[in-house]
């Protein structure tokens, strides 16, 4: 027999050296929700392990991630106060705004502050845009989105994220960015985010769940491949820094396609969902759950993402230094 394939296969030396995909702490982002208030550090109970912190605890938060070797967080805000327009979403003592000028505070540049830029946390309806009747008026919404970026970096974020998914919204960033002197901010778009059933935990968590109708106008049908990649090609038209595929075990092919396509740096997000059927399954002894996390998110990079959003960021930056993946 001249060919055997379990050559390659005879101890973990072997095995690490030939590996196809590599990974690294430095790929994985840490979502981290940020509660208007003082003195807040409370366990989500929809996503055991996560936290809500005032902007005064953010620091507990901050720590915990650059302890485990994740130095990249995606910040989310949860206003004491909602109205139509969601004005606290670019209100300059906004919650998030104040938690970046926190951090900023204690850790520097040591951290690197990624914001979600939407209204669906900030609205008193819940939906991610400027409501004209039952409808998210696309046009109007984006004026607002646009003062919203402007003043997350205008507070000290190092990179916006539009999660909207508003036509035209990724121009309309990149020219107010500009217009207000922020040139070298960098927009990572959530430009293939569909309308899925997997958000619910992370719904719950940021009490962003709509009041009304779901949000099937503006998110995708979970059912389209080519519109994927129109989408993703015309936010790179548009001037996106870096692209992204929301949620990611369910749409594997997609990132596979999209990274084809691109040649951005490209991010899947491993939703609120994923990780809670996880931990369920585990809880109930059906899984192992340190085997499956890492199993399920070394697949989102050999399908062709080059970094990662996912709660479990901390486990699996520990996983990769032990060198289980990566």
């Amino acid at each position: 027999m001249i060919e055997r394939s379990r050559r390659l296969r005879g101890c973990p030396a072997l095995r690490g050296m030939i590996r196809e995909t590599r990974v690294s702490p430095k790929s994985l982002i840490l979502p981290l929700f940020l509660q208007e208030g003082t003195n807040i550090c409370n366990e989500i109970p929809s996503l055991p392990g996560h936290f809500h912190y005032s902007p005064d605890q953010a620091a507990r938060g901050v720590e915990a991630a650059l302890q485990a070797g994740v130095d990249k967080l995606l910040l989310f805000g949860l206003p004491a106060e909602k109205d139509a327009c969601g004005s606290q979403a670019f209100a300059e003592d906004g919650v998030v705004q104040q938690g970046i000028q926190a951090i900023r505070r204690q850790f520097g540049r040591e951290i690197y502050l990624i914001t979600d830029v939407c209204l669906c946390e900030y609205t008193s309806h819940g939906h991610c845009g400027i409501l004209a009747g039952q409808d998210v008026d696309n046009d109007k919404t984006l004026e607002y989105l646009v003062r919203t970026a402007v003043s997350h970096i205008a507070a000290g974020a190092d990179m916006v994220a539009p999660s909207d998914m508003m036509d035209g919204r990724v121009a309309a960033l990149r020219q107010g960015l500009d217009q207000a002197g922020f040139q070298n901010a960098p927009i990572l778009s959530y430009a293939v985010k569909y309308a899925s059933s997997f958000y619910g935990p992370f719904r719950d968590a940021a009490g962003s769940a709509p009041s009304f109708g779901d949000r099937k106008t503006y998110q995708m049908d979970y059912h389209n491949v080519k519109e994927a990649l129109k989408e993703a090609r015309q936010d790179e038209e548009q001037g996106a820094d870096l692209l992204m595929v929301k949620p990611a075990l369910s749409y594997l092919d997609v990132i596979r396609a999209v990274s084809e396509q691109t040649d951005l740096p490209l991010a899947a997000y491993s939703v609120s969902g994923e990780y809670a059927m996880i931990k369920a399954a585990a809880a109930a002894g059906l899984i192992d759950e340190y085997g499956v996390m890492c199993e399920s998110a070394l697949s989102v990079f050999r399908a062709g993402a080059s970094s990662l959003v996912t709660y479990y960021a901390k486990e699996l930056a520990e996983a990769m230094r032990k060198g289980d993946i990566g």
